[in-house]
Parts: C-alpha cells; sequence; structure tokens
C-alpha cells in the first residue's frame, strides 16, 4: 500500500489522534491496538500542532 502524500491529505489534529488511540485502548486486540497506530496518530497531530504554531 502506497502512503499518502501529506499535501493533498487532510491533517491529524489532536481530536483525531484521541479519537483513534481510544479505539485501540478499547480494543487492544484491533487492529489499531495492535499496529502502534494510536502512538503514530498523536505524534503525527502534535508535529501538525507545531507546524501550525510555526506559521503564526
Amino acid at each position: 500500500m502506497a502512503k499518502s502524500n501529506s499535501t493533498s491529505s487532510t491533517p491529524m489534529t489532536s481530536e483525531d489522534a484521541s479519537r483513534i488511540q481510544s479505539a485501540g485502548d478499547r480494543d487492544p486486540d484491533s487492529r489499531t491496538g495492535q499496529t502502534g497506530f494510536g502512538s503514530r496518530a498523536q505524534s503525527a497531530a502534535a508535529n501538525n500542532d507545531n507546524e501550525d504554531d510555526d506559521e503564526d
């Protein structure tokens, strides 16, 4: 599966990341819980928040 181009996709927000993290926590046997996607989502959201701060 190809990675998406970040310039044409919707940036991860902290609200999105929180929802994803919670889903993995609720069901640790799910793909989200097993792959560590929740923590990667949190990291992406933090990076996006930092980029937003740099634009000000």
